[in-house]
C-alpha cells in the first residue's frame, strides 16, 4: 500500500493528485508545519533523513523528492497513462518540464520566500537597515527579474499548446502546478499571465484535483 507522507501546504499535494488521477488506492500521513518557522516537523525524519516532504513509501520502498515520485508511480502504477509516447517531441518536452518545475521555477520563488522573510525577521536595530537593504536589492536586481524572464517563457510556452508537454495532460502538468500555483499567490498571474492563469483554472476543475483536496485538507493554493 502506497503511504503519501503529507505536510500541509506543500508539494506533497501534487502527489495526491497524481494518484488520484491513476485512481490509485493510497492511504496519508498528516504532518503540520511549525506555525512560527513554518518548517516540517522532526517526525518526518523518521521516514527519511532530511525531514522533507513530498514523501511515499510503497511497500519496503522510501521514495523522496517530487520529480523521482512521479517518475515512479507513473512508471509502476501508469499502464501508459499520464506520459506521451517514447522518442515523440511531446515526451521529450515532458521530460523538460518534470525537471523544469523544481530545477529552474521552483529556487527562484524559494529565495524571494527568503529574502522576504530577512525584510520582517527580528534583529537589533542597528543591523535592520543593512539586511533589508541586501534583501532589497537582491529581489530587485536578481530575483524579480528572474522570475519575470520565466514567467514569460512558460507563457509563451502554453502558447504552443494547451497543455506543457503537448496537447494531452500528462504528469508534467501535475508537476509544474506547484510552481505556479506559488507564483500566483505571490504575484498574481490573471492579469499579465493569462494563458498561465487558464492553465491554473483548467487543472483546478478537475474532478482528480477536487478530489485531491477532499482528501488533502486545507491547501491555500487551490484559490489562486
Amino acid at each position: 500500500m502506497i503511504v503519501v507522507h503529507h505536510l500541509n501546504d506543500s508539494r506533497s499535494q501534487r502527489i495526491l493528485w497524481l494518484l488520484e488521477e491513476l485512481g490509485v488506492r493510497y492511504e496519508i500521513r498528516r504532518y503540520q508545519r511549525d506555525p512560527k518557522t513554518l518548517l516540517a516537523p522532526a517526525e518526518l525524519r523518521r521516514i527519511h533523513p532530511l525531514g522533507k516532504s513530498p514523501v511515499i513509501t510503497d511497500d519496503d520502498r522510501v521514495i523522496a523528492e517530487s520529480g523521482a515520485i512521479v517518475e515512479y508511480l507513473v512508471e509502476r502504477y501508469g499502464h501508459g497513462r499520464l506520459v506521451p509516447p517514447p522518442g515523440t517531441d511531446e515526451k521529450l518536452r515532458y521530460t523538460y518540464w518534470l525537471h523544469f518545475a523544481e530545477g529552474s521555477a521552483m529556487p527562484p520563488l524559494v529565495m524571494t520566500l527568503v529574502f522576504n522573510r530577512v525584510e520582517t525577521a527580528p534583529m537589533p536595530f542597528f543591523a535592520k537597515p543593512i539586511a533589508r537593504s541586501i534583501a532589497r536589492k537582491v529581489k530587485e536586481s536578481f530575483l524579480a527579474p528572474t522570475l519575470a524572464a520565466q514567467l514569460d517563457y512558460m507563457e509563451a510556452e502554453l502558447g504552443k499548446s494547451e497543455w506543457f508537454a503537448g496537447p494531452t495532460f500528462s504528469a508534467a502538468d501535475i508537476q509544474m502546478s506547484f510552481p505556479l500555483e506559488a507564483a500566483s499567490a505571490r504575484a498574481g498571474l490573471r492579469d499579465k499571465y493569462p494563458k498561465l492563469q487558464a492553465f491554473l483554472d483548467r487543472i483546478h476543475a478537475r474532478p482528480a484535483y477536487q478530489r485531491a483536496l477532499e482528501r488533502g485538507g486545507a491547501y491555500s493554493y487551490a484559490s489562486v
